[in-house]
């Protein structure tokens, strides 16, 4: 393959700081880096000095903070997307955006070719490489892990050191470690050890439940067609919004999980997410929609939420299928609108108060207590015309039904 110039996803990380020197000494092109601002929480200017350094002919800075929330954040709490009933997507969600602006200065620079710092076990170059496909399917894809004799991270460190590249990896905290406004997921080191219990000093965006205070905080988010838009009753911006989230949760240790996941390529894998902010969005909004979505919709709602969270796992962002999943998404938003006070104390956050001036809830309907409103008489032909087609059935299948009432052995 002959290239001239390679927009190469930077993030100053083991992988892409030594991708830099190997692109061009493997090549002999021209390595543009291009770092992605999603709320990382890094000192970027360093990130891109760092960049130029290890031999980038130019390094850009983009600021997509605001986007990722708008864009990518709400859409998928809004689908109720978590992968496997526990994982919040917070670095498959990054990777689409990532990926899309990569492709934007690509083209900017001229470049005829891409480049990103996955392994070749990883999720992530499925989800760079079909972003690619979509949107600049002209342009080579160079994925280095796939091509190079490095085989591990600590030949990694090695070859960093050898290029006099700095590194924050090393071979007592070999973790992989993914940042940005939504999580920080950590793997490898002794995490692959499934037995082994996090050490403390693994987390980062979360402070230790146990220590966390003695009396818990109340939140108030309020929505407007399931677009979080005030905290505690001050009208924020996305971004503001979401960051202060994540500071709540972050006080009290809020959005912890440790699980094993299955990998897209095949196999399982153990992650240690941090997602304080995320978590307390995604309680906030499914205790909303469970007053202000129909039944039949919220039900059929819940059945693509896996599915959708698959999409974003799966790396099809910008596939057909997920641009229709968010076109039903959207018109179930329409009424979830109003407000959800959640609780958070010592690692959870419980909703306990919700609220909507288009709340299908009617406490005289619910209430347990005397009412005016429901003739509980009208239950019976409603349970008679409901179980007809099991009342037909069984009379015309005595042997059956007969078989049902016998005891199991």
């Amino acid at each position: 393959m002959t290239v001239h110039k390679i927009a190469l996803a930077y993030s100053g990380g083991l992988d892409t700081s030594v991708a830099i020197p190997w692109l061009r000494e493997t090549y002999g092109a021209q390595v543009v880096a291009v770092i992605v601002d999603i709320g990382q929480g890094e000192d970027l200017a360093a990130v891109r000095d760092k960049a130029l350094a290890s031999g980038a002919v130019a390094a850009h800075v983009v600021d997509v903070r605001r986007t990722f929330v708008t864009d990518y954040l709400v859409p998928m709490v809004q689908a109720g997307a978590v992968y496997e009933g526990r994982y919040m997507l917070g670095t498959a969600i990054a990777r689409p955006l990532i990926a899309k602006t990569q492709v934007e200065v690509a083209l900017a620079e001229g470049a005829d070719a891409l480049a990103h710092g996955c392994t070749g076990k990883g999720n992530d170059q499925v989800r760079f490489e079909l972003a690619y496909q979509a949107l600049a399917p002209q342009l080579a894809v160079i994925a280095p892990w796939r091509q190079w004799h490095i085989r591990s991270r600590e030949q990694a460190i090695e070859y960093a050191e050898r290029h006099g590249v700095p590194v924050t990896a090393t071979r007592a905290r070999p973790y992989s470690v993914d940042r940005n406004l939504w999580h920080c997921s950590s793997e490898a080191g002794i995490l692959e050890d499934i037995w082994a219990e996090p050490p403390d000093d693994l987390y980062q965006y979360t402070d230790d439940p146990r220590t966390a205070p003695d009396d818990p905080e109340y939140v108030e988010i309020e929505f407007e067609e399931g677009r979080p838009v005030a905290l505690d009753g001050a009208r924020l911006d996305p971004l503001a919004l979401m960051e202060r989230l994540n500071a709540a949760g972050r006080r009290h240790g809020v959005g912890r999980i440790d699980m094993v996941e299955n990998r897209l390529v095949g196999m399982k894998t153990r992650g240690v997410y941090e997602t304080p902010g995320g978590t307390i969005l995604h309680v906030a909004h499914r205790d909303l929609e469970a007053i202000t979505v129909e039944r039949d919709c919220q039900h059929y709602k819940l059945q693509i939420g896996p599915r959708y969270a698959e999409l974003v796992y799966y790396g099809q962002w910008f596939s057909p299928l997920r641009q229709a999943f968010d076109a039903f998404v959207a018109s179930t938003q329409r009424t979830v609108t109003g407000s959800v006070r959640v609780k958070l104390f010592k690692g959870s956050a419980m909703a306990v108060g919700r609220r909507s001036p288009q709340s299908l809830y009617d406490m005289h309907l619910a209430t347990f207590g005397e009412d005016a409103v429901y003739d509980q008489r009208d239950a019976g032909g409603f349970i008679a015309l409901w179980g007809l087609p099991t009342r037909v059935f069984a009379q015309a299948n005595p042997r059956l039904i007969r078989s049902l009432r016998e005891p199991v052995r």
